[in-house]
């Protein structure tokens, strides 16, 4: 292969790498906390659905784990293959954030083990409740150190440059940059909202399928309202984000609001469609964008006029962000009016076809993960470690990286297959209505 390719097919791959990657990371990192409410609950109301909840989710949970084991390794194995001198450069100062990632991760399977193992070992709840309180935290920070490095490749601090070569390193520094608080938020609250969703999709398929148990009523309930609170925090810290991007990274913005000439009373651009750098057929709510930048509504947002053509991002990151965007306030309506629903007992919220939308809003939000991921890391470009490296100049000259790509494509194939059989069959076989009678008969008739 000539360099161009090899450039190609190593985004290419990383690219498929991180989509996959992305869907177990962010189950990994929001289902430990809903299983952690559940559980709560269940003590709190002394309702053993609640407790059966986050039984069978930890299950589930378990599979979700190994699978993002197995891509999170790829990953790394990924960055020094198809990215060696861009680990040659930065490889010091991001060493600490992924050891850290590292570490989070055995400190949440250590507890995972023991709570999976313990659950009958303690006549107080309370006492099981809190192994996962490590879980929860040690799944959450492995987010949070990895999408630090994340936002030192966007933000770059903490070194100084000599001769090409980064010196005088601070890691410390290099960690708190200008772009971690908002990206480490965003993404940390946003596997929340989506893994929540996804449960209630599941929920309600089953609410669909004809199962009319109370246990899965009480878990699209739990489950609606937790995500509800999450998409509300999501699109706040969102707005956060706008603000950072307008201050440190006003490329990205631009590009991704198709916002071309530099003026005040910024309008913001929704949807429409470009054809010859004219937007035709769009939505213009006026000064959106000022707003959205510098909450001034007359406040001057830069355009793509002032950045140089060879440093503008691929303007088709505007529809990612519509995607992003629409399906986020979409889930926070639906929840919305499903929890106010249930608050003044409408009835159609128990319909199936309202029952098909939550459904749907599971898958949807994952389209949401996906486009958000690739708006971030598309918008970066032709950058990957802003302001200092391209990513023509960090990829691999090797002329094998299109055979890595059919091969992890192939393994990536086997273990999303093979994932959801194995969660299939485990609670197909196991249902709740069979799991809840021996649990009654364990405890002398007391679960219903």
């Amino acid at each position: 292969m000539f360099n161009g390719d090899s450039l190609f097919y190593s985004r290419l791959l990383t690219e498929l790498t991180l989509s996959f990657h992305i869907i177990y990371a962010t189950i990994g990192v929001g289902v430990p906390l809903m299983i952690m409410i559940a559980q709560w609950v269940g003590i709190k109301k002394n309702d053993e659905h609640y407790i059966l909840l986050a039984r069978r989710w930890a299950r589930g949970f378990v599979i979700t784990v190994a699978v993002g084991v197995v891509t999170g390794t790829a990953i790394g194995l990924q960055l020094s293959l198809l990215w060696p001198n861009f680990m040659e450069l930065a490889g010091n100062v991001i060493a600490l954030p992924l050891f850290m990632e590292t570490f989070a991760f055995f400190f949440e399977a250590i507890f995972l083990g023991i709570y999976l193992y313990t659950w009958d070992r303690f006549e107080d709840q309370r006492k099981h409740l809190l192994l996962l309180i490590p879980v929860a935290a040690g799944a959450a920070f492995s987010a949070v150190f990895i999408t630090i490095v994340n936002a030192f490749m966007n933000a770059p601090q903490g070194f100084d440059v000599v001769n090409g070569e980064l010196v005088n390193i601070n890691p410390i520094l290099a960690m708190f940059n200008p772009a971690m608080p908002t990206k480490v938020a965003h993404v940390v609250s946003s596997a929340f909202m989506t893994s929540a969703f996804i449960l209630a999709a599941i929920a309600g398929f089953r609410l669909l399928k004809g199962s009319d148990h109370i246990y899965h009523k009480k878990a699209l309930y739990l489950t609606m309202k937790l995500g509800l609170i999450f998409s509300i925090a999501t699109a706040i810290i969102g707005d956060f984000s706008g603000k950072y991007l307008a201050d440190y990274q006003p490329e990205k913005l631009a590009a991704a609001e198709w916002h071309f000439e530099t003026s005040k009373d910024a309008p913001l651009i929704l949807f429409g469609k470009l054809e010859n750098g004219e937007v035709k057929y769009a939505i213009e709510i006026p000064k959106a964008l000022s707003i959205l930048a510098y909450t001034d509504p007359s406040a001057e947002v830069i355009g793509l006029d002032q950045i140089k053509e060879e440093e503008i991002p691929p303007l088709y990151i505007h529809y990612l962000f519509d995607i992003m965007v629409s399906i986020g306030v979409w889930m926070t309506l639906l929840s919305f009016v499903y929890w106010l629903g249930m608050k003044r007992s409408w009835s159609f919220i128990n319909s199936k076809w309202y029952h098909w939308l939550i459904v749907l809003g599971g898958p949807l939000s994952i389209v949401a993960i996906e486009t958000g991921w690739w708006l971030a890391e598309v918008g970066r470009q032709p950058w990957i470690l802003y302001g200092l490296m391209k990513t023509s100049d960090a990829a691999t000259t090797s002329g094998h990286v299109d055979m890595m790509l059919i091969l992890f494509a192939g393994l990536y194939l086997i273990l999303a297959v093979g994932s959801a059989i194995v969660l299939s069959r485990m609670f197909r076989r196991n249902p709740v209505e069979r799991e809840l009678e021996e649990r009654r008969a364990e405890k002398g008739g007391a679960v219903q």
